[in-house]
């Protein structure tokens, strides 16, 4: 009866944690889906905007510009104006002496031939400051319409800014409303496959309770490499492969179950202990591990899984679960893990 109770006890344990453990890895999973996705939405905000700021910094370079040309031509204008108001001063001053000139042609009239060319001189000067002044009206009209041209352009590109401002706050607005919905969906996807994968491994629990060496740790199932392989070697033996049927057969099932829109894969990773191998046919751990990996994966091929829900790792001595140097220790490092996860 003590016996019976401990086991009980026992049988009680085991049923409990690896929901925890489950629990503590579906959360973290979640976490850490959830960080990338936040920085890619992060990384496409950030190249958008970076070129929205690029645009508007052309524009504002162009706006310098054309105000920079702007006050030039003010400056050019004000120059003709003030040469204008001296021409007009020239060309009053030119008609008072020209009417002076009339009235001492009239007064001596005597002098004949030396007043008519004095007056003709004269006019000539006159007709020359008339002409000036002409040039200096028309370069002033000219400047008239360079600046209304300016204006307009000015205006122009103040139009463009507006809209380049409101497209920019608009693609802002955008790309929260896609970061918003992709956290949804992506969240939305995890807890299906956290869904499925519970289930998985609910359904492995029940198949396999019966053997002590097959274990559950964290979000994997641990199958001692003694169940599966002799020691040394990588072709499964007749005790794995009816354990390994069991495992295609839970697989199978969980292909029917889980949308093909869910991207999804079995990963199945080789150990191996601390001892350097010594065979002909393997250089290293790491190709005993690799081989031993894909000895599964192909033995649950030929039962019929996809192959595009496989994965064979092979991790060698270097991810022990324990970092004794002891039989027990390295018996418990030579191991198959099954991994169900995201692709």
């Amino acid at each position: 009866m003590a016996g019976l109770s401990r086991r009980r006890g026992r049988g009680s344990e085991d049923a409990y944690w690896p929901g925890f453990v489950d629990a503590l890895a579906q959360l973290l999973l979640v976490i850490t889906f959830l960080l990338s996705v936040f920085m890619v939405a992060q990384f496409l905000l950030a190249r958008e905007i970076s070129g929205q700021d690029s645009a508007l910094g052309q524009l504002r370079a162009q706006i310098a510009e054309l105000t920079q040309l702007l006050a030039l031509e003010k400056a050019a204008k004000e120059d003709v104006e003030a040469t204008l108001v001296a021409l007009q001063d020239d060309f009053a001053t030119e008609r008072n002496k020209n009417a002076d000139l009339s009235a001492l042609l009239e007064s001596a009239g005597e002098r004949g031939d030396s007043a008519t060319l004095t007056i003709s001189g004269l006019q000539t000067t006159l007709d020359k400051e008339k002409q000036i002044s002409s040039e200096a009206l028309a370069r002033v009209e000219l400047l008239n319409q360079q600046i209304a041209a300016m204006r307009r352009q000015l205006q122009t590109l103040n139009a463009i800014l507006s809209d380049a401002e409101a497209k920019n706050r608009a693609s802002e607005a955008q790309i929260a409303d896609l970061g918003r919905r992709l956290n949804s969906a992506l969240a939305q996807r995890v807890q299906e496959l956290t869904r499925y994968r519970s289930e998985f491994f609910g359904r492995l629990r029940q198949i396999l309770s019966q053997r002590s060496d097959i274990l559950v740790v964290g979000d994997r199932f641990v199958f001692q490499a003694e169940v599966l392989f002799e020691k040394g070697r990588a072709e499964l033996n007749a005790e794995g492969e009816a354990e390994i049927q069991k495992l295609a057969d839970a697989v199978k099932q969980l292909e029917r179950e889980i949308p093909p829109d869910i991207a999804w894969v079995l990963r199945v990773d080789g150990h191996t202990d601390i001892d350097p191998i010594q065979s002909p046919q393997f250089r290293s751990n790491w190709d005993l591990s690799a081989a031993r990996a894909i000895a599964v994966v192909n033995f649950l091929i030929a039962q019929g899984v996809s192959p595009q829900h496989l994965v064979a790792a092979g991790f060698g001595e270097f991810q022990p679960i324990d970092p004794g140097s002891t039989e027990e220790a390295k018996s418990r490092n030579r191991r198959i893990e099954l991994k169900l996860t995201e692709r």
